[in-house]
């Protein structure tokens, strides 16, 4: 795509109406009898699609220079990786009793 081109309202449109799909199969398959496992991974694999699909189009990274995505990815990992720090202090603090 020309980056002097800008994407047209119907693509925008199109990814709207298929990120409700998303939404709609995520509903559906809560209400259904899946196991707790099952349901858990199924519905972070489709939000983790629906997030790149929001930002690649919504937030133009798609448009932008492949350094920026890669920038952008970089620190989402270092962000998960130091959340995985607190856990074990978040399971202490929920274990003590308060008096």
């Amino acid at each position: 795509m020309d980056p002097n081109h800008s994407p047209g309202m119907r693509l925008y449109a199109m990814i709207w109406v298929a990120l409700l799909c998303i939404v709609g199969v995520e509903v559906f398959m809560t209400y259904r009898g899946f196991s707790t496992v099952t349901l858990l991974v199924t519905l972070l694999i489709l939000a983790i699609v629906e997030a790149g699909v929001a930002l690649l189009y919504f937030m133009h990274l798609k448009y932008d220079r492949p350094l920026l995505l890669w920038s952008f990815v970089i620190a989402v990992v270092f962000v998960l990786l130091m959340m995985n720090q607190v856990w074990p202090d978040a399971y202490r603090m929920a274990s003590i009793r308060h008096q």
